[in-house]
């Protein structure tokens, strides 16, 4: 059993579980006369001291103590080597598919530049037997006591001292369909410093270095994401096709750790930095992202685009220009009730859009009979007053 002494206090090492089935390395404090009545006053002379805490990550070259204070990050526990790791490399190929490369890079910069800020990486199927779980439990395999895995609870709990520290914080099955969820997330993901909150103690303030992984088995809106966000990296993770057959593949992977992180070790970094997370905003796009941004439009909002996109097939225009009442009246005939002002407040908002006031043309479909056959024609009127112009590339 260890024990360690900080400044005038001592501490007991201990893995306690979290409700995810998962532990977390913690310390608790002890009291030196228990200490002395299990192990003897000769004990106590052994104790590690120090002056106090810090946490500063580093995979490569890990210190426990920096200049008299304890480490809080843990140094990990596997033995480099040299060799093969197929497995771990078809894995990722199937992980990452087309953004392999980058995928590389993300681990490799995780394992060498562990303060350096990074996407939230989002790992989406609704299919079964994709290996979502099988990586998580394999980077904390990899990473060990600096990640853990947590519930939608543990994030949304006020007290963060479980996963504050953390290098890695994955959420499985995950579901913050709140808006305060989403903004704490993707602060925290930018964020250099964080308050954690222990029961019954203080706020202290500590660095924040943690990278967050999210899986879910819904594509669509297991996270509030606006249009123009550039900080979640979301893959659709297809399925395993013979994973009936790989029932020991989180065994296999682990087996080549050593190997594979031996390869990170030395490996240069491919992709240059372009942004302070790294990556791009066009590097990590995926459909996927565009299908989680869809999926967190409101009612209005999609009855809007598809008004718009109709409008675009049927008048061939490649600009339409409406007024909020126009969409009022448009809303109307799909059997939605909203008022201008909330129209307006969408299309600003949520499209970016500014209104404008002058003439524009409001287009119609006519039909006129010849004879004994109808024919249709696109009726134009020029129309002043205040309106919003849509352009169909935005809408493509």
């Amino acid at each position: 059993m260890e024990y360690i002494r900080v400044g005038t206090d001592y501490y007991r090492v201990v893995d306690r579980p979290l409700l995810s089935g998962d532990t977390i390395n913690t310390l608790v404090k002890w009291t030196k006369g228990e200490i002395i009545t299990d192990y003897g006053k000769d004990y106590i002379a052994d104790i590690p001291k120090y002056n106090g805490f810090v946490t500063m990550p580093s995979n490569i070259n890990y210190e426990k103590e920096i200049k008299g204070f304890y480490n809080g990050y843990h140094e990990i526990g596997h033995e480099l080597k040299q060799g093969l790791f197929n497995r771990t490399e078809s894995f990722l190929k199937h992980i990452f598919g087309e953004q392999y490369e980058i995928g590389l890079d993300y681990l490799t910069i995780i394992w060498q530049q562990p303060t350096q800020v990074l996407p939230i990486l989002c790992l989406v199927s609704e299919d079964r037997k994709t290996g979502k779980t099988t990586f998580l439990n394999w980077l904390k395999q990899v990473f060990q006591k600096n990640m853990t895995i947590n519930k939608n609870e543990d994030f949304r709990s006020q007290f963060n001292a479980d996963w504050a520290t953390k290098l890695i914080i994955a959420i499985d099955e995950v579901l913050l369909d709140r808006r305060e969820d989403s903004e704490r997330i993707k602060n925290l993901s930018t964020s250099r410093t964080y308050k954690m909150e222990n029961k019954g103690k203080d706020k202290i303030e500590t660095p924040f270095f943690g990278k967050f992984i999210l899986c879910s088995n819904n594509e669509d809106n297991f996270i509030l994401v606006d249009e123009k966000e550039i900080r979640y990296w979301v893959r659709k993770v297809p399925s395993i096709i013979d994973a009936d057959e790989n029932t020991e593949l989180l065994e296999d992977l682990e087996k080549e750790i050593p190997c594979f992180l031996n390869h990170l070790n030395t490996r240069k970094i491919a992709t240059p930095k372009k942004s302070r997370m790294w990556f791009s905003k066009e590097e990590i796009f995926t459909p996927a992202l565009s299908r989680l941004v869809k999926g967190n439009k409101t009612n209005l909002e999609k009855e809007i685009i598809e008004i718009v996109n109709n409008d675009f097939f049927r008048f061939e225009k490649e600009t339409i220009c409406y007024s909020a009442s126009d969409l009022v009246e448009l809303l109307k005939n799909n059997n939605i009730r909203a008022s201008s002002s909330k129209v307006s407040e969408v299309l600003k908002s949520k499209f970016g859009l500014l209104q404008k006031n002058s003439s524009y043309k409001r287009y119609n479909i006519s039909s006129m009979l010849y004879t004994k056959e109808a024919k249709t024609f696109i009726e134009e009127t020029i129309v002043k007053g205040r309106y919003y112009e849509f352009k169909i590339e935005s809408f493509e």
